[in-house]
């Protein structure tokens, strides 16, 4: 609903942290967290939410490692997280960004993070915090989209909708009510 809601005032949804991030204790803008749980329970809990959204038009990854997947890479740099379950067991194909690279949870120079993120299959690679080097960094290892990415990202922008002509006093009005009847 929140997505719909999005969509018709003209705004693009991001589905976030996929394949999940609700197990995960460590902070991922200071560290990088493990999640020990069995892939089978991952599968019935975690994945279901994300299963069930798969047609959204965007995504981003999480800065978590998954052990019982890949224990040696975090899901965003991770081509067995992105192939066999972003892609594969939760059926997302839409446009896959990942979190932002300038979070701790990712180790390594800028360059090599962002070489490691589009290896791994994601489409793009987020930067947010400003750092003019730290964006030259990440330049220097991406490219125009192209390929499946670009498709995706042409796909993604379909999902814009002219924005709901909705009476917004008559919405408001009508909120409004709500809250009276449980006064």
């Amino acid at each position: 609903a929140s997505a719909e809601g999005l969509m018709s005032g003209g705004v693009l949804p991001v589905m976030k942290h996929i394949p999940g991030h609700g197990r995960a204790f460590a902070d991922t803008h200071f560290a990088l967290p493990t999640v020990d749980t069995p892939l089978e329970e991952l599968r019935r809990h975690d994945f279901a939410p994300f299963k069930a959204l798969n047609a959204l038009p965007m995504a981003m990854t999480a800065h978590v490692v998954y052990s019982a997947i890949d224990p040696d890479n975090p899901a965003t740099t991770s081509a067995k997280v992105v192939d066999q379950v972003i892609r594969g067991e939760i059926g997302f194909d839409g446009l896959l960004m990942s979190d932002d690279t300038s979070m701790k949870a990712l180790s390594g120079d800028f360059p090599t993070k962002a070489a490691s993120i589009l290896a791994a299959g994601c489409d793009l690679v987020l930067h947010c915090n400003g750092v003019f080097e730290e964006m030259s960094g990440i330049a220097s290892r991406t490219t125009a989209l192209s390929g499946k990415s670009l498709q995706r990202a042409e796909r993604a922008l379909t999902y814009i909708k002219d924005r709901d002509v909705a009476d917004e006093t008559a919405i408001r009005a009508e909120f409004a009510t709500y809250f009276e009847a449980v006064a």
